[in-house]
């Protein structure tokens, strides 16, 4: 039963992409549908989270002891990089106040689990992927409201305390229920993996559908601006952190990891806070966000894993005349 529903899942998510945008279309269409469903966007981000939770192991936290050089740059790059950059486009793109704030809470927010995915397709150092991006999303609450606040308070009002207390319910508390049951209960766990994917795909649908629906009045005036801003930070994500990375001596492996790490954001979970805590408007950034990096992230990690495959095949070839 558990291999047939995983079939099943496994076509759902391959046309993850597809269902968001036709979704996005629907909502946009027909916003008075999809308003209501915006109530439960905290519960689809807390689904996602366990799950994530579901795949946190002790081994994902040895690289602090074994690599904490590795592992410090990933969580300090992340938190520098991202955050500045979208607080720099805001200023230079003049931005309307909300979907300045939308931006710059994509930038404060943790990476996703699809930058390990992208570092492992990319051929990349998917170990230290995995530890950094799982202890930046545990110290998420600590950081994201306050970073937040600090660039954003001078734009529009903030609560701190608010936005922390919903990562601990949203993040930290199904991450932390996640891993206990993964420890106690392994085995289940391992039966359902094949299916837990489909819980990614109906959170962002009805996520990003409800935000869309809810910023729908306003959006077609934004969209141009809030789409340039969107892809000119995840681009300048992407290549900065590379480059962070080969700047503090880490090779083109590691540095690949990090690249994804701070290049691709927890979407899902900036929507959320949006849609909590700030205009309808400031939701946008989160939710075109979400989409342009899973078409740029792929696309990247294609092309380093092409790059990688065309070496090893060359030094094999050479290895085989010199032989």
């Amino acid at each position: 039963m558990i291999e047939k529903l995983g079939k099943i899942v496994k076509f759902i998510t391959k046309f993850f992409s597809l269902w968001i945008i036709l979704g996005v279309i629907a909502a946009y269409m027909t916003p008075e549908t999809f308003k209501p469903l915006s109530k439960y966007v905290g519960y689809c981000i807390m689904a996602v989270m366990l799950s994530m939770g579901l795949t946190v192991s002790v081994n994902d936290f040895k690289l602090i002891f074994s690599r904490p050089k590795d592992v410090f740059w990933g969580i300090v790059l992340r938190y520098m990089i991202m955050p500045f950059i979208a607080f720099g486009l805001t200023k230079l793109l003049d931005l309307p106040p909300a979907l300045a704030a939308g931006l710059i809470l994509v930038g404060c927010c943790p990476s996703g689990v699809a930058s390990n995915v992208m570092t492992f397709l990319a051929k990349g150092d998917t170990a230290l992927s995995i530890t950094v991006s799982t202890i930046n999303t545990v110290i998420a609450p600590f950081i994201t409201p306050f970073m937040f606040t600090f660039l954003v308070g001078s734009i529009v009002p903030v609560n701190a305390s608010a936005i922390l207390m919903d990562i601990l319910k949203i993040v930290l508390v199904p991450v932390f229920l996640g891993a206990v049951i993964r420890a106690v209960a392994s085995e289940f766990v391992d039966k359902i993996m094949p299916i837990i994917p489909i819980v990614s795909v109906i959170a962002i649908f009805v996520t990003t559908s409800s935000g869309f629906a809810l910023s729908a009045g306003s959006l077609a005036n934004v969209a141009l601006i809030a789409v340039a801003a969107v892809v000119l930070h995840n681009i300048l994500g992407l290549t900065t952190g590379y480059w962070a990375a080969r700047g503090v001596g880490m090779p083109h492996f590691k540095a690949k990891a990090i690249s994804f790490e701070i290049g691709m954001e927890n979407g899902g979970l900036a929507m959320a806070l949006a849609i909590a805590h700030l205009a309808p408007l400031a939701f946008i950034p989160a939710a075109i966000f979400n989409l342009v990096h899973n078409l740029t992230g792929p696309t990247l990690a294609s092309y380093w894993r092409e790059k990688e495959e065309k070496k090893a095949a060359a030094e094999a070839g050479k290895s085989v005349v010199e032989s």
